[in-house]
This record gives C-alpha cells, structure tokens and sequence, in this order.
C-alpha cells in the first residue's frame, strides 16, 4: 500500500543538531579553505590524502557488461574510454569524441574525501542523432554557494558563485549532478577526512614555530658583555654593539677594555623540546585516515601488527573504491544510458552495465621464477605478448629470428 512520507531529514537546533559542526571554523562552506589549506601546506596531510587518493586511481578499472545490452555496454565504454571486462586487451579501446574519462574523472573525484563532498556536472551532446556523454564536469567546492535540499533530505540543486566576468549565480539541478559524499550522516555537505586530524595539525603547527623559536634563541647561545666599569656608559653602549655584532667566521673577534667580559651564554637547566609532541600529533593525522602504515619509522615491533594495520588500511581503500564505483554506476552510467537510448520514462528498463575494479593490493609483480612455475604449472601460457612483457620489463632486446641477415653473427 502506497504512503506518503511524514517526517524529514533536514537537520536543525533541536534533537538532530549534532549533525552540525560546532566549530564555526569548519562550518561549510568556510571549511573548504581550511582542508585546502591543510592539504596545501601540511606534509604529513598531504601524504595521508596521497595514502588514500591514489590506490582507487591506481588499480584497474573497467565496465562489467552485467547482463546489459551491448549496445548499451559499448556505449558507455566508449564514453567513459573503460574497456570491458573479459576483453583480452587484442581489441583498440574505441573512444566517443567527447571529453569525459573516467580515470581521468577519478582524479578529481577522490577529493570529496578532503573536502567531505565534491559536485560534478554531467554534460550530453548529440553525436550521429544519438545523446552522449561529452564531459564530467567539476564544480570545486570552494565555487559553491549554497546547497539545496528538500525536506525528505534529498538534493534538489547547488547554487555556484558567477564565473569569471558573470553577475549571476548558476544553478545546477540535481538531475545533472554527480556527487559523492564522505559520511552522508553528517548532510549533504559531508565530513572532511581530515576533520578529526584537524586539532592536531592546529597543535602541531603551534608546535612546529615554537621549535623554531627554542633553536633561533638557545640553539647558539646569547653573547653577554659585562662592562669593565658599569658607571661608564659609552663603555656598555660599546659593549652592546659588540655583542649584538657577534658572528661565528675564521677572523672574528673582539677587543675588550680590561676588566671586561664576553661569554657566549646557553640556557640554564633542562630545556624541553616540542619535538615528541609534534611527532605524536603528526601520527595522529595519520590515524584519522587508518593509515597507521605511515608511521612505520623502522625502529622495531612487532610483524604481525604491522600485517594488520596494512590490511586494515587496504579494506578501507577498498570500501572507498567500492562506494566511488556504486555511486559512479547509479548516478553517472545508469541515466547515461537512460538518456541515450531514451529510456527516461521507463523506470523498470534494464539491466545497465556497471563499474567494477581489480581489488586493492591485489596487484602483485611476478618475479621470473614465480611465472616458471605458473607456466609449468599450465596456468598461463607462454604466448607471444607474454615474451614481449617480459623482454620489456627486463630491458631486453627484441626477438628476432635465427636466420636473421640483420642478426650480427659472433664469432666462435
């Protein structure tokens, strides 16, 4: 039995404020600049994002046809320049004219993990009488005015600030959107992954100009003049000059009037270094994206947890790339095809093909003899692409026949 729905999603000052950010600093949209400050300027920021980012780009995607169409399946390879899975790689990747890639696409998507959500613009053109997919569109988070939503908690549109030499604002209706969203309980605007590194990369960077300051002050020690006779006022101006003109070199010295004195003073007592403080929070940072394989400093432990915290860290890459590839099929390939075959009004049509990825860290680089044994084994077959792979790889040369007159005979 049909109903209509009653409550909303939408939350506000009451019971579901704690959605709300109660750091006015991170507040949306103004958190946009914070992250992208974090990222720019930290390097244990930078290499966490890195830690995170590049694996889903790296590993190898491709279009699982699902039961599609072909028609359907060639499509949408050609648009997104993905070849299908099961081809043998003989076949050239044909390409659409347009200017959408997939992995190319990827690139930019990944930062909704910095910034908590990231808008695409989903752009058609009709090619040979047939809508296609010309471009996935970027809209940074920083050139976004406001997001729309209904009350059932459902995107209607973003407003994006006017474009260079524009007046007015653009607005974007979500039927031609593509958005991905890091921890959708906390709304449409996301949570940075870096929202719970932020107070330790604030205290580390406190940290860091503190240090800076205890090695300028007492890294070399303070110069101090003790005047011969204090009453002599030109003799402790004098003395000042000296003192503040003192610089290390192969013909520095100074004169001093007798019974005066110049020693080089260096902190008394047990000075503390911010050092262990800024190592813990810069591990912190780390933590926050479970990549605590970042912290590995070499100095001893124990494997087995080493083996653990990698392979925790590997299915959290994996769960990012799986909910990228279900986002990208439901919002990018499904209405792609919907609208190039003109299905729009037909919610039962299907099934659309899907995106789909080799698993992370599954990838691993055959040595000679692991594929002697893969190869005795009948596992693989020792074909003429796999020869020249390997050739390649080991910089060898390339084969040529025996009887060869180019081959250069030597002598026996």
């Amino acid at each position: 039995m049909a109903s209509t729905e009653k409550g909303h999603a939408i939350p506000s000052a009451g019971g579901a404020g704690m959605f709300l950010e109660e750091n006015w600093d991170l507040r949306w949209p103004n958190s946009n600049r914070i992250y992208a400050k974090m990222a720019r300027e930290d390097a244990q920021v930078r290499s966490t994002l890195a830690a995170v980012e590049l694996p889903p780009q790296r590993t190898t995607w491709r279009i699982d046809p699902n039961g599609a169409d072909p028609a359907m399946v060639q499509l949408v390879s050609e648009d997104l320049r993905l070849p299908v899975l099961g081809d043998d790689g003989r076949t050239p990747l044909a390409v659409s004219p347009g200017h959408a890639s997939w992995n190319e696409h990827l690139a930019h998507a990944m930062k909704y993990l910095t910034y908590g959500v990231y808008f695409f613009e989903k752009v058609y053109k009709t090619i040979d009488g047939r809508d296609r997919l010309w471009k996935i569109a970027p809209r940074p988070p920083l050139t976004i005015r406001e997001i729309k939503t209904d009350p059932d908690g459902g995107l209607r549109s973003i407003v994006q600030t006017p474009g260079p030499g524009g007046k007015k604002p653009h607005e974007i209706d979500v039927d031609r959107l593509l958005v991905y969203v890091n921890d959708p309980t906390a709304g449409w605007t996301g949570q940075s992954l870096l929202r719970p590194a932020y107070k330790h990369w604030v205290m580390k960077d406190q940290y860091l100009r503190l240090e800076g300051q205890v090695l300028q002050r007492n890294g070399m020690g303070v110069p101090v003049y003790t005047a011969g006779s204090p009453e002599n006022q030109k003799e402790v101006d004098a003395g000042q000059e000296i003192a503040e003109g003192l610089t290390a070199g192969e013909h520095s010295g100074a004169s001093l009037p007798y019974g005066a004195k110049l020693a080089i003073e260096g902190t008394k007592g047990q000075l503390v270094s911010p050092r262990e403080a800024i190592l813990y929070h810069d591990h912190a940072i780390s933590k926050a994206a479970l990549a605590h394989v970042l912290n590995l400093d070499g100095k001893g432990g124990s494997y087995a947890l080493a083996d653990t915290q990698l392979d925790m860290f590997e299915q959290s890459l994996q769960t990012t790339a799986e909910y990228v590839s279900i986002t990208g099929t439901r919002y990018l390939i499904e209405p792609l095809c919907r609208v190039a075959f003109d299905l729009e009004n037909e919610p039962t049509a299907g099934p659309f093909p899907k995106l789909t990825f080799d698993p992370i860290g599954s990838k691993k680089d055959l040595s000679p003899g692991d594929l002697a044994i893969l190869v005795q084994a009948g596992i693989i077959l020792p074909d003429r692409d796999l020869e020249e792979e390997v050739r390649r790889r080991g910089n060898l040369p390339g084969k040529r026949p025996l009887n060869d007159p180019n081959r250069e005979e030597t002598s026996q």
